[in-house]
Formats: C-alpha cells, structure tokens, sequence
C-alpha cells in the first residue's frame, strides 16, 4: 500500500507544470510548491489517522455484505428451483392421476353401457316371453271358450234333434256317449 501512494506521489507530484516553469520551485512564494505541501501534508493526516485502512474497511464490510446478500440471494433462488421443482412434480403426478381417472371413467362407462345393454336385452326377452305366453293363454281361452261355444251350440242342437226325434231311453243313451265322447276328446 506504501509503494503505491509513493508511486503516486512520485508521479503527480514530478510530472507538474510548476517544475517546468522558471524560477525556484522550493520557495513559500511559489503557489504551486504551496499546493504540493498542503496535499503531502493532507496525505499524511489521512495515513497517520488510517483513513484509507478505515475506507479499505468499511469497501470489504460493505462487499462482504454484498456478498452475504447475493449468497442469500443464491440460496432463495435454489429454494424457488426446489419448490418450483416439486411444485411441477406434483402437478404431473396429479396430471397423471386425472388421467387415470378419467380412463377409468370411460372403462366403468363403457362397462355399464354393455351392462345396459345386456340389461335391456334381457328385459326386452322377458317381455316377449311374457307377451308370449300372454298371447298363448289368450288363444288357449279363446280356443276353450270356441270348444265351449260349440258343445254348447251342439248340446243345444242334440236336444233339439233329441227332443224331436228320440224317446227318453234313446235320449239318456245318447247323451251317455256324447259326455263320455267328449272326455276322451279333451284329454
């Protein structure tokens, strides 16, 4: 630090414009030589009172601040990395998972439309077998009440035939052979 300050001294103080005027330069007359011992002397203040020490000081304080603030300042911004980091993890495990959801979805709605249909299918057979069997109860009702209608018609007819044509003996014969005749018909 000392070579420095002499180096500058040596350097400012020689290449001046006083040593390249006439006349004594080491005179208390001369303005210049005046000024050069003012500045050598303020030099020695500031170096006897440690005053470029004290600035030295208080320039590595403030860069170590510095320092510690940009070192803070690294280690926020590794924390944001991290955080942002698992922040964008999560939401890919969770974008991953409402996929997963959203298939299972599709295959539990896919699953249930067969279902219906399966479902449907089945109620749509149940249905015509019921209508089926509906119809062939119909038509063996329909069928007994025809063969009733027509015994009945036919009863009707005999006993008018019967009645003019047969005694009571021939009648009761008759009739004998028309229930046993229509027993052996209906089984």
């Amino acid at each position: 630090m000392m070579r420095i300050t002499f180096a500058f001294l040596l350097t400012f103080g020689a290449a001046t414009p006083a040593l390249a005027a006439k006349g004594p330069f080491f005179s208390l007359a001369n303005t210049d030589f005046v000024v050069m011992i003012s500045f050598f002397l303020f030099l020695g203040v500031l170096f006897y009172f440690k005053v470029p020490g004290l600035i030295v000081g208080l320039l590595d304080k403030r860069a170590e601040g510095i320092q510690s603030e940009l070192d803070e300042a690294r280690k926020l911004r590794e924390e944001a990395q991290t955080i942002l980091a698992s922040y964008e993890r999560k939401q890919k495990e969770m974008q991953e998972q409402a996929d997963k959801i959203v298939a299972a979805a599709k295959q539990e709605a896919a699953a249930a439309a067969e279902q219906a249909k399966a479902d449907l299918a089945t109620s749509i057979a149940r249905r015509m077998a019921a209508a089926e069997d509906q119809i062939a109860s119909a038509q063996a009702l329909a069928v007994r009440e025809v063969r009733d209608q027509a015994i009945a018609v036919a009863v009707a007819a005999a006993r008018d035939v019967i009645a003019k044509d047969i005694t009571a003996t021939a009648g009761n014969k008759l009739i004998d052979e028309a229930i046993s005749d229509v027993g052996a018909k209906f089984h």
